[in-house]
């Protein structure tokens, strides 16, 4: 969602440099006349959470809102309704989320885990230390177009790379694993191209996305112009550090619009992320829907267009594994949830085998002849 297509908050509401609008005024009115108070969720940590009302930071509980869906509990982003009174405070509901960044835990129960909610700009960023990891950066692309955010991928310490050849051709790299996303590159010890990713997220919600190391807090820095972000120094070898940023906080920005800083991510799981994934990988998309079978695997089948884009230098052999990969993991995370999926699944990889089959005994045919 771009900020210019967002509601128009009230300027004298006191929620309004954190994003209440009239939506929001409207989905709270029932517990308006319940005497709640509107909040919006800047800290969550051990059952309890910070929230930001017209009465200033509150420290609330959520024992109330805990559900057993962990994708219902509160996170930071939700706009919630305090009770107006007590000690502790509790919140009684969260709002409707617009948007929700999901993905799915290393556990071995397969659980969704949220990440942030209500987020307009989803910002990846990539530390230019080392070489970019086009593979993760579409990873997190299409965990970024499934929340429903607009994903942005912002390449960090660009002061790393004085040579302006080099610099744009990295660009150009990613921006061939990220189409339809912007690209910047920004150093924020430097202070380039800052102006223009602050203008890119003022007026919405923005979460920072990444690994350890990639510059997330220093770059939050530099957007709130305010050293509020613990910074540590990170390898020289490898361009990664420790974790910084422990918890998720969202903090009001100078230029407008909230920021979300969020942990160095070390997994990104795939969470029922299909169209995320078809959104990062549009043009194989676009070449499946001329190939000669519509259930086309992109493997061995006559008449694959995809394959014939590779053939042809029109898509690149990593593009393709890398689509194959995200869809393979995908369909795991989903088939574990959705016995449909599961049988579906099933039925495809003896459909699969069956065609192997046939085509080894073909072969082994064709040369006895």
């Amino acid at each position: 969602m771009s900020s210019s297509s967002l509601p128009s908050p009230s300027p004298s509401h006191p929620l309004a440099p954190y994003g209440w609008d009239a939506d929001r005024e409207a989905e709270f009115a029932p517990y308006a006349e319940q005497g709640c108070l509107p909040g919006r969720v800047v800290r969550v940590d051990r059952g309890q959470c910070d929230v930001a009302t017209a009465d200033g930071v509150l420290r609330a509980d959520t024992a109330f809102v805990t559900p057993k869906d962990p994708l219902r509990v509160v996170c930071t982003g939700d706009w919630v309704a305090v009770e107006p009174d007590g000690d502790p405070r509790h919140v009684r509901t969260c709002l409707p989320r617009r948007t929700a960044f999901v993905r799915s835990t290393s556990s071995k129960r397969s659980e969704g885990q949220i990440l942030a909610a209500n987020v307009d700009h989803a910002i990846v960023a990539v530390s230019l230390a080392a070489d970019p990891d086009l593979a993760r950066i579409e990873r997190f692309l299409a965990l970024a177009w499934e929340s429903g955010a607009q994903p942005l991928v912002v390449l960090t310490k660009a002061d790393l790379v004085p040579d302006p050849v080099t610099l744009s051709h990295l660009v150009q790299d990613v921006e061939t694993a990220a189409p339809g996303v912007q690209v910047l590159s920004v150093s924020a010890e430097q202070g380039e191209g800052l102006d223009v990713l602050a203008a890119t997220v003022a007026g919405g919600t923005a979460v920072l996305l990444g690994q350890s190391g990639a510059g997330k807090s220093t770059l939050a820095n530099a957007l709130l112009g305010a050293d509020v972000m613990d910074v540590r120094a990170i390898r020289d070898v490898d361009g990664k550090g420790r974790h910084t940023t422990t918890t998720r906080n969202l903090l009001v920005l100078p230029g407008g619009g909230v920021l979300i800083d969020t942990p160095g991510l070390r997994g990104v799981g795939l969470w029922d992320a299909n169209s995320g994934v078809e959104q990062v990988f549009a043009e194989i998309a676009e070449l499946a829907e001329r190939c000669r079978f519509h259930d086309c695997a992109h493997g061995t089948e006559p008449g694959c267009a995809v394959l014939a884009a590779i053939d042809d230098g029109e898509l690149s052999e990593r593009r393709l594994d890398s689509y194959r990969k995200l869809m393979r993991e995908n369909q795991r995370i989903v088939a574990k949830t959705d016995a449909r999926v599961r049988a579906e699944l099933r039925k495809e990889w003896k459909r699969r085998g069956a065609l192997g089959k046939a085509a080894m005994e073909a072969k082994r045919g064709g040369g006895m002849r």
